[in-house]
């Protein structure tokens, strides 16, 4: 019954401080990626839908749901150039942050890792100076691996500043 599931634990990896560019950047994303997760460690399904800041409709599942579907766009459809489409947003139009109330908070947060593991996989083909095609509204844009990386590490950076703040009003917890 998801009223009493409860987000589990999180290990989180510390980058290391000497490294070179690719273990870098994949070390960091990684880093953050467990950042958001340990976020939500320890919270009921209700509480990591709970909308913490009025009036903003922001919810650490919806940020969750947020980051599936970003890491699915950078890496597996401008990367990799895969031809899928979005798990929770097929028009593109914000609802990965809206309609969490209905949603199945585990298998959300599944989603989310398993997406994490799939950009992995897509990212690991394509070396960071390889250039790749634009999706979606700007077609003529392109960009190199590197700078996917380095924007989900700003992604994540920002979001991950969100969900401090939903998770102290929650319940409290600040840090990390």
């Amino acid at each position: 019954m998801e009223d009493n599931w409860t987000a589990p634990a999180v290990t989180r990896t510390e980058p290391d401080l000497v490294a070179d560019e690719r273990t870098s950047l994949e070390q960091w994303l990684d880093y953050h990626r467990s950042t958001l997760a340990m976020k939500c460690a320890g919270l009921t399904a209700g509480q990591l839908k709970q909308r913490a800041v009025p009036p903003s409709r922001l919810s650490l599942l919806g940020l969750v749901r947020h980051m599936v579907e970003v890491e699915r766009w950078w890496f597996r459809m401008h990367a990799d150039g895969q031809d899928i489409g979005f798990v929770y947003d097929p028009d593109g139009v914000g609802l990965d942050f809206e309609q969490v109330e209905d949603a199945d908070a585990s298998a959300d947060l599944a989603a989310f890792a398993g997406e994490c593991a799939a950009s992995r996989a897509a990212a690991a083909g394509h070396g960071l100076d390889e250039v790749v095609p634009s999706r979606g509204d700007h077609p003529e844009r392109q960009r190199d691996i590197r700078w996917i990386f380095v924007h989900m590490i700003e992604e994540y950076a920002r979001h991950n500043g969100h969900a401090d703040l939903l998770r102290e009003v929650i319940d409290g917890v600040t840090g990390d």
